[in-house]
């Protein structure tokens, strides 16, 4: 129940031809306390509830867990969580041993393109696409919980 990931902001669009898979995403927070968040999850067909705790220091590793519920459920979850619901496009790329996850936001953080990467240990190596750029593992502002709340629009840049 940890997950360890690091998180990069994304240079160009070839990753869409890479991927293998691609889905719409719709998630809202129950809860953005800095110890713990609490997030529902709906794709077109399931939905999840996940619990995260806070992050280590560096930013990679973190308690999860997280269960599948229903479509119906997630739906009604998602009317009584906090204001900043988030809609994202997810491409699954196939790299070496690893599978990278690269969302593009919509509505207000239309524009910020960040892949994650999970790993088995904070250390272990992965090949690097040419399209990862910025390494924003353990910046906060880049977590899905802070851009329902401060969105990426609003960012000075």
């Amino acid at each position: 129940m940890i997950e360890i990931e690091r998180k990069f902001l994304v240079t160009s669009k070839a990753y869409q031809t890479e991927a293998y898979s691609q889905a719409v995403i719709v998630q809202g927070f129950l809860s953005t306390h800095p110890e713990r968040t609490v997030r529902v999850r709906l794709t077109a067909d399931k939905g999840f509830i996940t619990v995260k705790g806070k992050t280590d220091p560096d930013g990679t590793t973190r308690f999860e867990w997280e269960r599948e519920i229903s479509a119906k459920e997630a739906k009604s979850l998602l009317e009584i969580c906090e204001e900043g619901v988030i809609r994202k496009i997810r491409y699954r790329v196939k790299n070496g041993r690893h599978v990278v996850e690269v969302d593009e936001f919509q509505d207000h953080n239309k524009d910020l393109v960040i892949a994650e990467i999970e790993l088995k240990g904070a250390d272990e190596s992965f090949v690097r696409p040419a399209w990862l750029g910025k390494e924003v593992t353990g910046d906060p502002r880049y977590y899905n919980s802070q851009l329902s709340k401060n969105p990426y629009a609003s960012w000075k840049k």
